[in-house]
């Protein structure tokens, strides 16, 4: 781990903030990109390790492309990537939904993470390793109520998290997804607008998964020899059965 240049996106909070912590801890060197120049800074300055930060929008093809071909050599070859940004906004069916909250979700979820792997693939097929990581859900693995369009955000990472894997697989690059459960960041916050207490009944009454938890696991996931490519991953909160079923007191 130490001194691999690993790339993560959504750094600025949640997953992304703890992964990022977990992998300068080891001595990796982190390009850590998002859309909050001040929360990526204040995250380096916590960060006993060298950083370079990114500061665009994933829905934004263009910056991400000139993102990435503007890097110094030095910071050129990733070696890891983990797609980790993205959203939800609003639970609400589909007759009254709000479209430009379905456009925020399809843009983030799926196209930006396929442009920032289109941006980074090229260091790792001239290097013929690498590793990506993409931050799925269980709700691409079960659709509930009211989540149809999220739901079909993260049912499309899966497959192409699959179709990433068959199409790199003579090229020695990894390709793996986690989905996760319930986990108590300010996802629910973003998805009910800024509505705390919305948000916080989300998480009553049950010990959801922490982003730390989710860290940890995508740290296993890289962490493992190079011979082993731990391919889907589904990390739960111990009282989450499914994406139904949760056992609340």
């Amino acid at each position: 781990m130490k001194n691999q240049i690993i790339c993560i996106t959504g750094a600025s909070s949640g997953i992304g903030w703890a992964t990022a912590k977990i992998f300068a801890n080891q001595g990796a060197r982190l390009i850590l990109c998002g859309r909050r120049k001040e929360k990526l800074e204040k995250l380096e300055q916590q960060l006993q390790t060298d950083c370079h930060l990114l500061c665009f929008d994933v829905r934004d093809r263009n910056a991400v492309f000139a993102a990435f071909e503007g890097l110094a050599d030095s910071w050129k070859k990733i070696e890891v990537l983990i797609n980790n940004a993205g959203n939800a906004h609003g639970l609400d069916p589909v007759q009254t939904a709000s479209v430009d909250d379905w456009e925020a979700m399809i843009d983030g979820n799926v196209k930006g993470l396929m442009y920032v792997t289109k941006a980074v693939l090229p260091s790792m097929i001239a290097a013929q390793k690498g590793q990506i990581i993409n931050l799925g859900s269980l709700a691409g693995k079960e659709v509930y109520p009211n989540g149809s369009v999220y739901c079909s955000s993260k049912f499309a990472v899966d497959a192409f998290t699959q179709g990433l894997r068959i199409d790199l697989n003579t090229l020695g690059i990894r390709v793996g997804a986690i989905h996760p459960g319930l986990v108590e960041t300010e996802f629910s916050q973003v998805r009910f607008k800024g509505d705390k207490e919305r948000a916080a009944k989300v998480y009553q009454g049950i010990e959801a998964l922490t982003a730390e938890d989710v860290a940890s696991a995508i740290n296993y996931m890289v962490s493992v020899p190079e011979r082993v490519a731990i391919a889907d991953l589904v990390i739960l909160p111990t009282r989450q059965a499914n994406a139904y079923i949760q056992h609340r007191t």
